[in-house]
């Protein structure tokens, strides 16, 4: 099992790797060439700067029964189908269940905006969702150590 962080723009990478290391787990951040991470703790994998090349980089590393942060719907999806345990930054678990309904709502959305309508973004990052993805992530590695 490893960490695997979609880092472009990743607001819990520091509480991930801090998470990861008090349970000796292995941390891989994908980021592109617009951001510049540069960390001596963790294996931080740079790839050219184009639409999805992060994404694309890490679903191609993903393995089984490796955690995968991501905010992004369709990266959290084809995790899924590659057994993989993606969780959102807020703590929230991407499930079989639960992905069909978040992907349709990100395509509803972007039909609004395509015809022109505005959609509400997200609300100010605050320590609730920091401690929900931290409640989340603890929560996720105990199951997956069967303890």
């Amino acid at each position: 099992m490893r960490i695997l962080i979609d880092g472009d723009a990743c607001p819990v990478t520091q509480l991930a790797i801090e998470i990861a290391k008090d349970n000796h787990i292995e941390v891989v951040i994908f980021c592109d060439t617009s951001h510049d991470i540069d960390r001596c703790d963790v294996k931080v994998v740079t790839v050219s700067k184009g639409s999805d090349a992060v994404d694309f980089r890490l679903i191609n590393e993903v393995q089984v029964g490796d955690i995968l942060i991501t905010q992004d719907y369709g990266l959290a999806a084809m995790g899924l189908a590659k057994k993989a345990y993606p969780i959102h930054p807020n703590g929230f678990r991407y499930t079989p269940k639960n992905i069909d309904q978040l992907l349709f709502t990100r395509h509803l959305g972007k039909e609004v905006r395509r015809k022109g309508g505005r959609t509400k973004g997200p609300s100010k990052r605050g320590k609730e969702q920091d401690e929900a993805f931290s409640k989340g992530l603890r929560q996720l590695i105990h199951e997956l150590n069967g303890a």
